[in-house]
């Protein structure tokens, strides 16, 4: 399971607009595989940051497909992004 969460999650990703989601919204993107659910995005962000996902919203661009998850209130995106690699 280890090996199949860690290929749903590919990359955070940073523009200027998630930035500013991160801050006022507390959210995150992250480029994921083409393939992956949902349910599979949430699962695997809550099992490698260990943290709660109020919500999960993609859309699939040429480049591939992001995942936009806003976390749950007492998790800050901010602390997750640090982990994640943003900064």
């Amino acid at each position: 399971m280890t090996q199949l969460r860690h290929r749903i999650l590919l990359h955070a990703y940073v523009t200027e607009k998630s930035m500013d989601e991160m801050e006022r919204l507390n959210k995150l993107e992250f480029v994921v595989d083409r393939r992956a659910t949902r349910a599979e995005i949430r699962k695997a962000v809550e099992e490698i940051y260990s943290c709660k996902v109020a919500k999960v919203n993609t859309k699939i661009v040429q480049t591939g497909k992001i995942a936009t998850v806003k976390f749950a209130p007492p998790y800050s995106a901010e602390d997750i992004g640090g982990r994640a690699g943003v900064f």
